[in-house]
This record gives C-alpha cells, sequence and structure tokens, in this order.
C-alpha cells in the first residue's frame, strides 16, 4: 500500500473514531440525564444501567453500519451488472455501426 493510500485509511479511521465516540458521548449524557431522574437507584443500579444502555447502544450501531455495509454491496452488485449490460450494448452498437460503415466504404469503393 503507497503512502496516500495509508493517509487515506488513516484519515478514514480516525473519522470513523471520533464518530463513534461522539456518538458513545451523547449516549453517557443521555443515560446519566435518565438516571439522574430516577431518585430510587442506587450508584451501583445507576452504573448497571448506564452499562447496558451503553452496550444497547454500540450494538444497535453495529447492527446499523452492517445492515448500511450490505445494502451499499448489493447496490454496487446491481450497478455492476447494470454497467456490464450497457458495456455490452455499447460494443454491439459500436460493431454494427462500423460494419454499416465498411459495408458502406465498399459500396461506394465499387461504384467509382
Amino acid at each position: 500500500m503507497d503512502a496516500s493510500k495509508e493517509v487515506a485509511r488513516g484519515l478514514t479511521d480516525i473519522e470513523t473514531y471520533l464518530y463513534r465516540e461522539a456518538h458513545l458521548q451523547a449516549a453517557r449524557r443521555r443515560v446519566a440525564a435518565f438516571t439522574a431522574r430516577a431518585p430510587g437507584l442506587t450508584q451501583e443500579q445507576r452504573t448497571d444501567i448506564e452499562r447496558w444502555y451503553l452496550d444497547e447502544q454500540k450494538y444497535v450501531a453495529r447492527m446499523v453500519t452492517e445492515h448500511v455495509a450490505d445494502r451499499i454491496s448489493v447496490v454496487e452488485e446491481q450497478h455492476h451488472v447494470r454497467f456490464g449490460r450497457w458495456l455490452r450494448g455499447t460494443a454491439i452498437a459500436m460493431a454494427l455501426i462500423t460494419a454499416a460503415m465498411l459495408c458502406v466504404a465498399v459500396i461506394l469503393g465499387t461504384l467509382n
């Protein structure tokens, strides 16, 4: 892998990390606000709820990411199929046009 690809990969990894951390920080704020409104919870119960909620948020984020990645793969495959058909049709059309032009050239050449 050349340096520019490594840099691009590194930037993508940093962006992914920062996005994930921002998501988790927002989840921490939400669950802390939730547990603060429940006056009867012990610190251990608050910690358990926060841990469960963050684990759930990580799971949901992973599921969404996998779904999006799967969907992108499907759409890319559909695009490749459509592009292959278009390319094949274009090649056939070009071959037919070339053959027709050769026929016209031969006919015009025999008339002279």
